[in-house]
C-alpha cells in the first residue's frame, strides 16, 4: 500500500490515505451555525483523502467549547450543507465527528444547561468560559432513561448530518468526552447495566454506534476511541483492563461493518492498536499526534507497513491546506501557528498559504 493511493471505507471511496484529523478551532459564533470562514476552511482542504469535521455537538447540553459548531437546528444544518457542497466542489469528502462533551463543560458554555456525565465526578481543572476560566462542575450522573434521549440525538444529528450532504459520520468515543467517560472506570462508576464490568462499561456506546448505523447505514459510519490516552480524567490505566473494554466493544461492533475506526494512540504499529484492529475487522485510521505533530514519513511509513489503512493528521494539515501535494512531492511545509489554533477570526484559519506553483 501506498499514502496516495485511493482507498475504500464503506460507502467512502477516497483519492488517497492521508485524513484531516478533527480538530477544535471555535471559530462558529454562539449561534454554533457554519459559516463563511468555516465553509473556506474546510474546502481548502479538500484535496485530503478524507476530512473529519471538528467535534459537533448533537444537543445543546453536549457543547464542550465556545464557538463550536452544532447540528441541533436548522440552521446549523444549513450551515453544514454550505460546507458540504464547498468541499465535493472541490472534490473532496467530509464526515462530521458527532460529539458530546460530557463532563468537559460548564454551564457557561452550554447556555446554562446541567452537565452530563455517566457518574457525578467532576474533572480536576478549569474550563475556559466566556467568563473566562472557571473549575469544572459536579456532572449530572444519567439515569438510563436520559441516556436513550443522549443516544436518540445522536441518531437526529447523524441524520441531520447526511441530509446536510456530508458523506458520512464519525461517532466521538475518545478523549475523555461522554462516550469515553462511559469505557473509563475512573469517570465511570455505575452500578447498573451500563457499568462495572469491561462489557457494561462499553454496553452505551455499543447502543450509540448502533443505532447510528441503523439510521444512516454501516457503509457512512466510522468510530474514534482513544484508549489510554489518559486525558482529561478519563484514565485507562490497566492494559488488561482496556484490552477487555474495548475487545469487548469491538467484538460487537465488528458484525455491523463500519466504515472505519479511528484510533488515537502513540504507538499505532504496537500490540494493543493492532489487536484492536484485528477486533474490528475492518479499516484502520491511525492517529498518533495528539501529543506530538505526525510526520510525513511516520504516515508513509504506517500505511507502506501494513499497520493503518490511512493517517488521520492534525496539525500539519491545519497549517497545509494543500499537504497531500507537498507530501507526495517532499515540498517544505508551512509550520502550525499554536498562539491562533483557537483564536476567533481568519488568521491561523483560512490564510495558511498555498505552495507556489
Amino acid at each position: 500500500m501506498d499514502l496516495f493511493t485511493p482507498v475504500t471505507l464503506g460507502d467512502l471511496e477516497l483519492a488517497n490515505r492521508v485524513a484531516m484529523a478533527p480538530l477544535t478551532r471555535m471559530r462558529a459564533g454562539a449561534s454554533g451555525v457554519p459559516n463563511d470562514l468555516l465553509v473556506e476552511h474546510y474546502a481548502q482542504r479538500a484535496s485530503l483523502g478524507l476530512i473529519v469535521t471538528e467535534g459537533t455537538y448533537p444537543r445543546y447540553e453536549s457543547q464542550a467549547f465556545v464557538g463550536q459548531p452544532g447540528i441541533v437546528t436548522e440552521e446549523q444544518q444549513a450551515g453544514w450543507a454550505r460546507v458540504a457542497e464547498a468541499v465535493h466542489a472541490r472534490g473532496g469528502k467530509i464526515v462530521m465527528q458527532v460529539m458530546h462533551g460530557g463532563r468537559v463543560t460548564h454551564p457557561d458554555v452550554n447556555g446554562g444547561r446541567r452537565v452530563e456525565a455517566p457518574s457525578a465526578i467532576a474533572i480536576q481543572g478549569e474550563s475556559h468560559t466566556e467568563k473566562g476560566m472557571q473549575p469544572y462542575p459536579v456532572p449530572h450522573a444519567l439515569t438510563g432513561e436520559e441516556a436513550q434521549e443522549i443516544k436518540a440525538d445522536f441518531v437526529a444529528a447523524s441524520r441531520r448530518a447526511i441530509a446536510a450532504g456530508l458523506d458520512g459520520v464519525e461517532v466521538h468515543g475518545a478523549n475523555g468526552y461522554l462516550l469515553h467517560e462511559f469505557l473509563s472506570p475512573a469517570s465511570n462508576q455505575r452500578t447498573d447495566e451500563y457499568g462495572g464490568s469491561p462489557e457494561a462499561r462499553a454496553r452505551f456506546v455499543v447502543e450509540v454506534v448502533t443505532a447510528v448505523v441503523e439510521a444512516v447505514g454501516a457503509g457512512r459510519v466510522g468510530l474514534r476511541i482513544s484508549p489510554e490516552n489518559n486525558i482529561q480524567d478519563a484514565l485507562e490505566t490497566d492494559r488488561a483492563d482496556v484490552l477487555a473494554t474495548y475487545g469487548a466493544l469491538l467484538d460487537q461492533l465488528r458484525p455491523l461493518g463500519l466504515a472505519y475506526l479511528s484510533v488515537l494512540h502513540a504507538d499505532p504499529a504496537g500490540d494493543l492498536v493492532q489487536e484492536l484492529r484485528r477486533r474490528f475487522a475492518g479499516p484502520l485510521m491511525a492517529n498518533s499526534g495528539f501529543g506530538r505533530v505526525t510526520t510525513r514519513a511516520e504516515a508513509v511509513q504506517l500505511v507502506e507497513d501494513a499497520h493503518a489503512d490511512l493517517v488521520a493528521v492534525g496539525r500539519a494539515a491545519l497549517a497545509n491546506p494543500d499537504l497531500v501535494e507537498r507530501w507526495r512531492g517532499e515540498h517544505p511545509e508551512n509550520e502550525p501557528d499554536q498562539a491562533t489554533f483557537y483564536a476567533p477570526g481568519a488568521v491561523g484559519y483560512t490564510d495558511y498559504p498555498f505552495r507556489s506553483a
